[in-house]
């Protein structure tokens, strides 16, 4: 082992791999050390712009934050982005560079393993210690010849392996030991260590069974982590964030749930503001006590509009607006809210057109080349409520393909380089962007939700911020983390003494 890395690889999905490493990375970077976050390969529709306008996993992106470093698509050198009908866009180098079946890609992916080392190789030159994510588990044996992000990521790493296991699950001691059994002798011997996750309860209750498991496996238990309620932005959709509300304020928000839902780590930063509750809505009746209806981004805006027809959820916003109710719009639920969707080149659907909700006046072009930016938008409307806002700059980032032809009764409402992005209806109560990340600093959503209550007073309290609100629980996981297991012990298995 060269000392430069450390793997987190998991029993199953959702073990709380991607929370781990975020508390691993701000724990050395609180001890001194440079360090950076690593997957090779992600599959979610959560995803994110680095500065030089590549696209990669949203994981990776708050990893880097929690190492005080700056998103780089080197972290992530493969993203997957399931389009629904059992294909991916697949996005290297954090470009897009085709979409394919599973059995296209099983096929195309031993010519990655090859830049994925190289980009690796380069990466891990420039830091202290790299922090390697797996995915899934590393005992799938059916897949183990294509293998690229768990035990063979780690031999070409040469890095030490610690195995998480999920005891909310039930099972961890079967799951650890049955991951355990099915590996290699020398892929066996690469796991320095394993880890429970997510435990409630007296941990003195769990020590015999961890004794017996260190006998079978004969690997250490390095700690047990308590359940924590993590609010860090998700990886993708298997949240149970879709299942419950957040905030208790009294101003209603409901997040439609789309099919192909991607980026909904937009409206993480509405639960940090006080009067709002947010929820996500899946069928008609939910909306109708909403104050504010939201329309996510989606991978299949098409086909995720005709979903919403098929759930009656079209015609409940539709009449929500009308009676005056606010609807907000980002990249392709704006999409959704204009007259007309056309898709010629099948970029995004099966369809070559669709009928929008009609609550804007625009029409929507698909176009084969997607723009992925990190951006600024100003505020700049000619009146109405948003008007107070003139000059707020708005920073976030752009992934789309469509293209707008705004009618007359388009009103803008924000810019970026000098062209209109945004635009609302001529009443100010339907609005859209392309722009993600509009709610991170505060500001719009209090402004919004003001304007809801018919409340010219500002809130005396600041706004909190998505940065401000990462850096707390950035260290508010490490420090769990630090007093949950042994750093003495993963620090001699990262310099590679054991």
């Amino acid at each position: 082992m060269r000392g430069k890395s450390l793997m987190i690889q998991g029993t199953a999905s959702s073990v709380g791999k991607s929370v781990l490493c975020a508390a691993f990375l701000r724990i050395l970077k609180q001890d001194g050390l440079k360090v950076a976050p690593f997957k090779a390969q992600n599959m979610a529709l959560n995803s994110f712009v680095t500065r030089d306008g590549k696209e990669m996993g949203r994981a990776q992106v708050t990893q880097a934050q929690a190492a005080g470093m700056e998103p780089d698509v080197r972290m992530n050198p493969v993203l997957l982005k399931p389009t629904g009908d059992r294909r991916s866009q697949v996005i290297v180098d954090g470009r897009a560079v085709g979409s394919m079946t599973a059995m296209e890609y099983h096929k195309y992916k031993p010519a990655l393993r090859e830049k994925i080392k190289a980009t690796y190789d380069q990466l891990e030159s420039t830091v202290d210690c790299v922090v390697i994510e797996g995915a899934g588990s590393p005992a799938e044996i059916n897949l183990r010849d294509g293998d690229i992000v768990n035990m063979s990521m780690a031999h070409a790493a040469d890095a030490p392996v610690i195995l998480v296991g999920d005891i909310n699950l039930g099972g961890v001691f079967a799951s650890l030991l049955g991951t355990v059994m099915l590996l290699t002798d020398e892929e066996r011997a690469r796991v320095k260590g394993v880890i429970i996750n997510k435990f409630r309860g007296d941990v003195k209750i769990l020590e015999p069974g961890l004794r017996m498991l260190e006998d079978r496996i004969h690997i250490p238990v390095l700690g047990v982590v308590p359940w924590m309620d993590v609010e860090l932005e998700d990886e993708d959709s298997v949240t149970e964030r879709f299942r419950r509300s957040a905030g208790a304020g009294d101003v209603d928000v409901a997040v439609v749930r789309l099919k192909h839902i991607s980026n909904f780590t937009d409206f993480q930063a509405l639960t940090l503001q006080e009067g709002a509750r947010v929820r996500y809505a899946e069928k008609a009746s939910d909306l109708e006590r909403a104050d504010v209806i939201i329309l996510p981004g989606t991978k299949n805006t098409i086909e995720d509009l005709i979903d919403l027809r098929n759930r009656g959820m079209d015609a409940a916003i539709v009449r929500h607006a009308r009676r005056g109710g606010m609807v907000v719009g980002i990249c392709g639920g704006y999409q959704m809210l204009g007259s007309r969707l056309m898709d010629p080149c099948h970029v995004e659907s099966r369809a070559p057109e669709a009928a929008g909700l009609g609550l804007l006046d625009m029409e929507v072009t698909f176009e084969p080349e997607k723009r992925t930016a990190q951006s600024s938008g100003t505020v700049n409307c000619r009146d109405g409520w948003m008007s107070e806002l003139n000059g707020l700059i708005l920073d976030g980032y752009e992934i789309h393909a469509g293209h707008n032809r705004l009618g007359p009764e388009a009103v803008p409402w924000l810019t970026i380089g000098g062209e209109t992005d945004g635009v609302s209806n001529a009443q100010g109560n339907v609005l859209g962007t392309y722009l993600h990340g509009i709610f991170d600093d505060g500001q719009f959503f209090r402004a919004l939700i003001r304007h809801i209550r018919g409340d010219a007073a500002a809130s005396d309290s600041p706004a909190l911020t998505m940065d401000q609100f990462r850096e707390r629980e950035f260290d508010r996981i490490a420090d769990i983390v630090r007093a949950s297991v042994d750093m003495d012990r993963i620090y001699r298995i990262i310099k590679g003494q054991i």
